[in-house]
């Protein structure tokens, strides 16, 4: 490879034939998306151009301030979102948990891997921590939404299993077990499948943007490797934070379950 093949205007605009077929295909469907899906590509579209314009601004003037400022951002919208894509009414208490969880566990997964793994200097190069921050944070984020998820409605749908417990003597921690295990399987499962299949199935989006940018395909590999362990320890971190500390918002301070 000679060089990094820039895509013009007329060959990215020629990639929105995607979504015709999607539009044409829901049409015929008689499936009501054409509204989502117009508004996701747009809005997808104008976020990237104008994230591409900051990051070009941040990237010629790094400064740790301006780093601070983005991550803090990233993860304000990340906690707001899992607030957003609960279907259930989140308790006070439930939203501090996820919000403390979502903090410790990707600001600990980050520090280890700028510190620890890639030992870039300055730290807050902002070409190494905002795509890295964005991918642990990204995932996390998942992570801890399928959590919640799984959480509410087991708690909710299993209520009366739980007062039984309860009445038997079971502790809040023993009569909960099974549903705080099922949400943890079920928010780090997606990280995991995409591990099983990564290389030999699909290229993950990171490996492919480093090869066709022109980085040797063993470092793209290299990276691939470090970035996938970093998302599966935050994923775990967050999630683990988020259950052990859930399921509590659920009982009153005499271990009975909150109407």
């Amino acid at each position: 490879m000679d060089g990094v093949v820039d895509l013009g205007l007329l060959q990215l605009a020629a990639s929105y034939v995607f979504v015709v077929i999607l539009l044409t295909i829901v049409k015929i469907k008689k499936i009501s998306r054409e509204r989502e899906i117009l508004i996701a590509s747009i809005r997808m579209t104008l976020q990237l151009i104008v994230t591409g314009f900051i990051l070009i601004r941040i990237f010629d003037a790094p400064h740790p301030v301006v780093t601070v400022l983005i991550i803090t951002a990233m993860e304000i919208f990340a906690i707001a979102n899992i607030y957003k894509r609960s279907k259930m009414t989140l308790s006070t208490k439930l939203k501090k948990i996820i919000a403390f969880s979502m903090l410790t566990g990707t600001l600990a997964s980050l520090s280890y891997f700028l510190f620890v793994v890639v030992q870039i200097k300055p730290w807050y190069d902002p070409r190494y921590f905002i795509p890295l921050a964005g991918m642990l944070i990204g995932n996390s984020m998942t992570g801890i939404a399928l959590g919640v998820s799984i959480l509410t409605s087991g708690m909710s749908k299993q209520r009366h299993l739980i007062e039984a417990a309860l009445m038997l003597g079971a502790t809040p921690k023993v009569a909960t077990k099974e549903i705080v295990n099922q949400a943890f399987d079920a928010a780090i499962l997606p990280t995991i499948n995409s591990m099983m299949g990564m290389g030999i199935i699909f290229l993950p989006g990171m490996m492919t943007g480093q090869i066709l940018s022109g980085t040797s395909p063993l470092t793209a590999i290299e990276y691939q490797i470090a970035i996938m362990l970093g998302i599966l320890g935050s994923v775990s971190l967050c999630v683990i934070l988020f259950v052990q500390l859930g399921y509590k918002t659920f009982f009153n301070e005499n271990s009975q379950l909150i109407q």
